[in-house]
């Protein structure tokens, strides 16, 4: 292709034509296609499959609680096999436990863009005492441990809301993973995007809009955001594997989603206690996990390297 018509492609097209040559890339996000497509058609997957999530085939177990046949079941009417116990379909609590999972990392995810976004625009453009405090928050959010301030804080702010006997809703549940995510996930975008918007605010075009009498939302969000969109929708394709990982990790802790909502975590920690007698039962829920999170990754990888305008063309 000629220099002349590379020229004449916009920024996008030029992105859009180095991610497609990017097979790695492009494989990726067809999986995270048919993974979404999954997770969005449950109910109907449900309907064709003729099984539910909460279903169980108690008269498909031996008298230790086993499932007969193959490999955990495994069979025509039941493509996974059965959990041990109780007796209930693999495939389709996998198929929910998804839905579930990737519903809590997309919101997470939008939920810490846009906050670190905003506040990163804020600090690098402003500067002085704001950007002196916000940049203190991020580096206090960043001293906090993860993990040991979900496992103090999830419980708690339970405990608050309903008694030590009453059931939690999953709607709750899952609204608090939000907002434990959202304390610490937005500090890398907001970093990210002070460093970008500090390199950007002495600009001409900005310059220009000053000089033009644009007000401070004008040059924060009509200025400065169309020009960061690139580095924000890595970080935003990058950051939603890693809420997966951490809400599977959590609801193994068991304060996370918790039965008898299918949960990749849930059943990725009961199934450990069938190792070796059913190794079927962790084995599809891990690999299940494994593949989401690594296409996640991948594509997130090349979408970087498609968005680089340094990379070849």
């Amino acid at each position: 292709m000629s220099t002349t018509e590379l020229a004449s492609r916009s920024p996008g097209r030029l992105a859009w034509m180095r991610l497609r040559r990017n097979r790695v890339a492009m494989i990726s996000a067809y999986t995270l296609i048919v993974f979404g497509m999954l997770a969005v058609g449950a109910p109907l997957i449900e309907m064709l499959y003729g099984i539910g999530p909460q279903q169980q085939f108690q008269h498909k177990l031996n008298s230790f609680g086993m499932p007969l046949g193959y490999a955990g079941g495994i069979s025509g009417e039941h493509w996974f096999g059965l959990e041990p116990g109780l007796g209930r379909d693999i495939f389709i609590r996998m198929i929910y436990g998804m839905r579930t999972s990737l519903f809590i990392a997309l919101a997470a995810a939008i939920v810490t863009t846009v906050i670190g976004v905003v506040l990163g625009i804020v600090a690098g453009y402003l500067g002085g005492k704001i950007d002196a405090v916000i940049s203190w928050i991020i580096d206090l959010a960043l001293a906090m441990p993860f993990l040991i301030f979900a496992l103090a804080v999830v419980p708690t702010i339970a405990l608050r809301f309903y008694g030590p006997r009453e059931e939690v809703p999953t709607s709750f549940r899952v609204a608090v993973l939000i907002l434990v995510f959202a304390v610490f996930g937005w500090t890398g975008t907001a970093r990210l995007v002070r460093g970008q918007v500090i390199s950007l605010r002495e600009r001409e075009f900005i310059e220009a809009a000053r000089a033009c009498g644009a007000g401070l939302g004008h040059i924060l969000f009509r200025e400065l955001l169309p020009n960061l969109w690139a580095p924000i929708l890595v970080t935003f394709s990058l950051a939603v594997p890693s809420y997966v990982t951490g809400e599977a990790a959590l609801s193994f802790l068991g304060i996370g989603i918790t039965e008898p909502t299918p949960d990749f975590g849930a059943m990725i920690f009961r199934s450990l206690s069938y190792l070796q007698t059913d190794p079927a039962y962790v084995f599809f829920p891990g690999v299940t996990i494994c593949a989401l999170v690594l296409a996640f990754n991948l594509f997130g990888d090349g979408l970087r390297d498609a968005l680089d305008p340094k990379s070849g063309a």
